[in-house]
């Protein structure tokens, strides 16, 4: 995900949290319990009402308001788990590290931050209610790191079929958009509620092909991880995108439909809703080195900072060497041992708030601190090189390929896992009940 979108998010699930606030409103209600947690009805209320203002702006239909409550309440539920996973694990978002996604941020906008404040506050948002919110977007995208990436394992028997694949047919040099509906089935199910999902399927492929609006109908109808997206994958290269979609999609073009297609979860239907092609003829290439300082009940956000401070003061003084001070302190074990050197990489492998901070250095210079969902790190931009990506493409471009792929699978089984294993009573209002 992107932090642009993130921003807007904010803003519209925030504006809407200021204007319930304002209105005189009944006493709230809880409305989904989860483990030892719940849900108000008031949460379900502003995210309806969020996804109402951004359907409107947008100028897209929705499903029936019960419709939308349901996926509503689907999402709310999967982000309680999260955030009670990160809880559970002692995973905190420190001011420091916010501090300093809020400065990425507003480097990707190209304003200050103080200018992005402004700009915040000019809709109706306190930018306190905005830090809580961006808070809460990167404790999840930790979360899932942390709880995805050990479930994921890349053999070199993987990589290097990838690399011969490239090698043979040329990296794919187009992106697809992708729609996708799935039409869910319970576990271990019986042959009628197979059938009935299908004709679920059928039926929804039908009012597809005779131009239903693709995002409406997935609101209302997808069970995926992208309902509330109007079922809208970002753009990915066909070999970052799960399994299912690159089997079926190699040879399809802008605006077909394809499906039902039968899994183990379901009835799936897939839209090519968009294609563009990449641009992989040449990429810079970065060298560089790093120290990296984990914060940990031992050691405080505050006082890493202050540690990578003081040995870029001696490196700078000349009273101490980077490659030693790399052997000596560095977290990270792949490259301490080579006093931090990092090697040739494209700068996109790493995590955003490294390659933008990479993207503005000078050859030669030192980095300040700076907070990544790893640690603190300083780094040295050694220097910078022009190569033909069609070329040079090598083991670590295949395994990041892969890994992505891999990721988007993962993370759908893990969230379905937590979800299994969880206690969940959704308590319908009064007015519903029999």
């Amino acid at each position: 995900m992107k932090h642009s979108k993130k921003i807007i998010f904010a803003l519209l699930a925030l504006a809407m949290s200021n204007t319930s606030m304002a209105a005189p409103m009944p006493l709230d209600r809880v409305s989904v319990q989860i483990n030892d947690g719940i849900i108000l009805e008031s949460e379900i209320t502003n995210m309806v009402s969020t996804v109402k203002a951004n359907a409107k702006a947008a100028n897209q239909t929705l499903p029936s308001d019960d419709a939308l409550r349901t996926q509503v309440i689907e999402r709310l539920i999967l982000t309680h788990l999260q955030m009670q996973m990160a809880e559970r694990i002692g995973l905190q978002i420190g001011d420091l590290q916010l501090d300093q996604t809020i400065e990425n941020i507003a480097k990707e906008q190209k304003v200050t931050v103080a200018q992005m404040q402004q700009t915040i506050e000019s809709e109706g948002t306190s930018f306190s209610q905005y830090r809580e919110q961006l808070r809460q977007e990167v404790t999840l995208g930790e979360i899932q790191r942390i709880q995805v990436q050990r479930r994921i394992q890349v053999s070199p028997q993987e990589i290097s079929g990838l690399v011969k694949l490239i090698q043979e047919q040329g990296l794919k040099d187009v992106e697809f958009q992708i729609g996708h509906i799935l039409i869910e089935v319970p576990s271990n199910p019986t042959s009628e509620q197979l059938e009935g999902a299908s004709r679920r399927a059928e039926i929804v492929l039908k009012r597809l092909n005779n131009g239903d609006d693709f995002r409406s109908t997935a609101i209302a109808s997808s069970s995926g991880p992208k309902a509330l997206e109007g079922g809208i994958w970002d753009f990915m290269n066909i070999n970052e995108m799960p399994t299912l979609f690159a089997e079926v999609i190699s040879n399809a073009k802008k605006g077909d439909i394809i499906g039902p297609i039968k899994s183990g979860s379901g009835f799936h239907i897939i839209k090519v809703v968009d294609t563009r092609g990449l641009q992989t003829q040449e990429v810079e290439e970065v060298k560089s080195r790093h120290i990296l300082l984990k914060p940990s009940p031992i050691l405080s956000e505050d006082r890493a900072k202050a540690m990578l401070a003081n040995f870029l003061a001696q490196v700078r003084a000349g009273d101490a060497d980077f490659a030693k001070l790399a052997t000596q302190y560095s977290e990270d074990p792949g490259s301490a041992a080579k006093g931090g050197e990092l090697g040739w990489a494209d700068p996109s492998m790493y995590v955003p708030e490294f390659t933008q901070t990479l993207a503005s250095l000078q050859e030669g210079q030192y980095s300040e601190p700076f907070r990544t969902t790893h640690g603190w790190h300083v780094v040295q931009l050694e220097s910078r090189r022009k190569t033909d990506a069609t070329e040079q493409f090598n083991s670590n471009r295949a395994h990041q390929l892969i890994f992505r792929r891999k990721f988007n699978e993962e993370l759908q089984n893990w969230l379905d896992e937590m979800r299994s294993e969880a206690y969940i009573e959704i308590v319908e209002p009064e007015s519903k009940r029999g």
